[in-house]
């Protein structure tokens, strides 16, 4: 009689001891799950120098940075990605990727990094984009403000063409950058103006040499 009760209790113990333990993780997944990233959009127009500054503000600060185009590019060159083609025919013609694409892309190189703030460089790129953020994203990340990179046209030509000479880059020409600015234009700058409503917008005007531009950059986010 004693030992059935021993083995009982002990049962009780035990079955007390493992919900406390399963309710305890479950606790620290779902802290896991609901941790949203912080998110700096960086857009400018193409050879406004975001990539150049991107790096600057990584060496310099806790962020992560992600390039939408580097994404895509690198998602174009795999063999066995089922996107390769759809996205080289848009990077040729200068045209915006399908948002679900970029939007899977970035939350996936986001879990991967373990950072919790990341710098996004060339997204959002339109209002399809914005849209598709807030809805695919808006559980993911947090937008703490854009970082406005603004630049004269010719500027931005010659930076690119320059670039050209030896990055590869098969939207590094004149025909499509052209193509390229008058995108930015007509899709990017209504996006920058919507944060610029909500007081999102940090403007850092870029047609200064690296070092210079950045020293207003570093100002910025020291300021943060």
């Amino acid at each position: 009689m004693l030992r059935g009760f021993s083995r009982h209790f002990q049962f009780k113990g035990c079955l007390k001891y493992y919900l406390k333990t399963f309710i305890q993780k479950s606790s620290l997944s779902s802290v896991i799950m609901s941790k949203k990233f912080n998110v700096v959009f960086v857009l400018g127009g193409p050879g406004a120098g975001k990539g150049t500054q991107c790096a600057n503000i990584v060496k310099n600060f806790d962020y992560g940075h992600l390039s939408a185009g580097d994404l895509l590019r690198a998602e174009r060159s795999d063999p066995n990605s089922q996107y390769g083609a759809l996205i080289a025919n848009h990077i040729k013609e200068g045209s915006i990727v399908p948002v679900s694409i970029t939007c899977a892309l970035l939350k996936k190189a986001m879990e991967a990094s373990g950072k919790n703030n990341f710098l996004i460089d060339g997204f959002p790129r339109n209002k399809d984009n914005l849209d598709g953020w807030e809805l695919e994203m808006k559980e993911t990340a947090t937008v703490k403000f854009v970082l406005y990179f603004s630049c004269s046209e010719e500027v931005c030509v010659q930076r690119c063409l320059k670039r050209g000479e030896t990055s590869g880059r098969t939207d590094d020409n004149e025909e499509s950058l052209r193509k390229r600015i008058v995108t930015f234009n007509s899709s990017t700058k209504p996006v920058i103006d919507h944060y610029e409503n909500l007081g999102l917008v940090k403007e850092v005007v870029a047609e200064s040499g690296p070092s210079e531009v950045f020293e207003e950059v570093k100002t910025l986010f020291n300021n943060l």
